[in-house]
């Protein structure tokens, strides 16, 4: 009977490992597969055509743009520049992306999650308050001021925002553990769906009344 058991433990082991592995980018099934857009004399991998190997060279590892900053002239104050798979096709199959965040004074980059990757980064100019929170049900919330030069880590999926307590603009470059990270904006998602969702929803869920729920959605279509 305990062998039985013991070999039942086992095989449900095996498959969460398996469950949780599957559940991030898939592992490179070669060198180098560069992301291409004509399937011609392409192969299909981590769902991007690659490019033929033969026909690679050192400028599809290379991007230029992250010097330049973004335009933070918008309601929150902060500009994310993305460079994942879809700007820079290299980045295919390696599991990793980047960006670079500009704030003003005061801007915030809102709370969102990225669904499929953790994330590390670091302050290159500024001060920024940053934070994330655990899932149900804790909701532990942890917090931290940065200086330049200081690094923080999100863990993935996990809700967590960034913002600029300084009084000059700041600018972080982030590294994410996914060649498509994916990003969702709490507010702009929950009251920028299209279509909209029900305010009734909306004002149960938040505990709002249904007219500021109303108001909320009017700002975020």
């Amino acid at each position: 009977m305990k062998k039985g058991v013991s070999f039942l433990v086992a095989v449900t082991l095996i498959e969460l490992a398996s469950f949780l592995a599957s559940a991030f980018d898939p592992s490179p099934l070669q060198d180098i597969c560069v992301g291409i857009n004509d399937p011609k004399n392409a192969v299909f991998v981590n769902g991007e055509f690659c490019k033929d190997p033969s026909l690679t060279v050192a400028e599809d590892f290379f991007y230029q743009g992250l010097k330049n900053p973004g335009d933070t002239q918008n309601l929150v104050g902060s500009n994310v520049t993305f460079v994942t798979v879809g700007q820079f096709p290299g980045l295919n199959t390696l599991g990793i992306s980047i960006v670079r965040i500009d704030y003003v004074p005061y801007g915030v980059n809102p709370p969102h999650i990225h669904p499929r990757a953790a994330e590390i980064f670091t302050v290159l100019e500024g001060t920024l308050l940053v934070g994330f929170v655990t899932s149900n049900p804790e909701h532990r919330f942890f917090s931290k001021a940065l200086n330049k030069g200081d690094v923080f880590a999100f863990p993935l999926g996990l809700m967590h925002f960034q913002y600029n307590i300084g009084h000059t603009n700041a600018v972080d470059i982030a590294a994410l553990s996914s060649q498509s990270p994916g990003v969702i904006t709490i507010a702009n998602t929950t009251f920028g769906s299209n279509p909209p969702i029900n305010p009734d929803i909306l004002a149960k869920a938040f505990q709002l009344d249904k007219k500021v729920v109303q108001y909320l959605q009017a700002r975020f279509q």
